[in-house]
């Protein structure tokens, strides 16, 4: 379904002002209103070159779809430096990274649920509701008739559509959920990476040596900096690459879980894209459904605006 402008003049200007845009890439404006406001009430977002160093190094190259031999562009990691202390103050970073121990990477393999990793998703998603970022998402969605008013409703269809366990992999038992693909990652027959599209996880992989920054991946109009807070990039983990992965960086659980979560309601179709303008950034969001719940989700950045 087409979302965004509908008149020849408008789309036009968009045309002028963005040429890489075409007829099924309008910037869709009401989206991007409500994430401008999301933006400026994401408290918890980290300041780069202060809370948190990253180095790009060289641009990545080209790699096959299902190859996992990848030319390494960045002798370094990608983030130098992460104030850990200060996402342990911050309530849903602390409880997010909580839960990214409590998942079975490949996908064919049941996972086992317990009280405890129970408790701890709705600890993060109780800290979630109590930001600003997640308070005016609900008042959208509700006048949007896509949420109840009743928060307790409100909180259990959050947890549905991120924490309801699905089965991916046809061949196996209830095996993976939103909330693993994107924020921890998952491989399919050991073969091949899919999701891992949260910053948060990444440092704390690369940290242990687990991954492997190649370099970022971009043309002319999408050339990252330092201070970016959306990068398309490349990478492998336990030796699988991931030709292009993208990720907000430094951003707090609460937008990320907020964005998603918008767009995933906004349709019924099995995949739903979005070119928005955000801050200085234009991005394409894709969210994929797994029927009711999030099978995929994840910031596409088109180009950057520089001041």
């Amino acid at each position: 379904m087409a979302r965004g402008c509908t008149s020849g003049a408008p789309l036009l200007l968009l045309l002028v002002i963005f040429p890489h845009l075409d007829a099924s890439q309008a910037v869709d404006q009401g989206l991007s209103d409500i994430l401008n406001e999301l933006w400026k009430l994401d408290k918890n977002r980290l300041k780069s070159g202060t809370d948190y160093t990253i180095s790009l190094q060289g641009r990545a190259g080209y790699v096959s779809q299902g190859s996992n031999v990848a030319r390494d562009y960045a002798s370094a990691p990608l983030f130098s430096y992460v104030n850990e202390a200060k996402l342990k103050k911050i309530k849903t970073f602390s409880y997010l990274m909580n839960l990214l121990d409590n998942y079975e990477p490949s996908t064919g393999v049941a996972e086992k649920v317990t009280a405890e990793e129970i408790a701890e998703n709705n600890l993060f998603l109780n800290a979630v509701l109590e930001t600003d970022v997640m308070k005016r998402t609900h008042r959208y969605l509700v006048s949007k008739g896509h949420s109840q008013s009743d928060l307790s409703q409100f909180r259990n269809q959050l947890y549905n559509i991120w924490f309801h366990l699905y089965h991916r992999d046809r061949r196996g038992s209830e095996d993976s959920c939103g909330f693993e693909h994107v924020f921890v990652g998952e491989t399919k027959s050991g073969t091949e990476l899919m999701g891992l599209h949260n910053w948060v996880q990444f440092y704390l992989l690369e940290k242990q040596g687990l991954v492997d920054y190649k370099g970022y991946k971009s043309r002319d109009r999408d050339t990252p900096n330092k201070d970016d807070h959306i990068l398309n990039i490349q990478f492998s983990w336990n030796g699988l690459v991931k030709p292009v992965g993208s990720a907000f960086v430094g951003v707090s659980p609460e937008f990320e879980v907020a964005a998603f979560t918008i767009l995933f309601l906004a349709s019924t179709e099995k995949t739903t894209r979005a070119v928005v303008n955000m801050d200085k950034y234009q991005v394409e969001l894709v969210v994929s459904r797994h029927g009711r719940y999030i099978g995929t989700a994840y910031p596409h950045l088109l180009s950057t605006r520089r001041p």
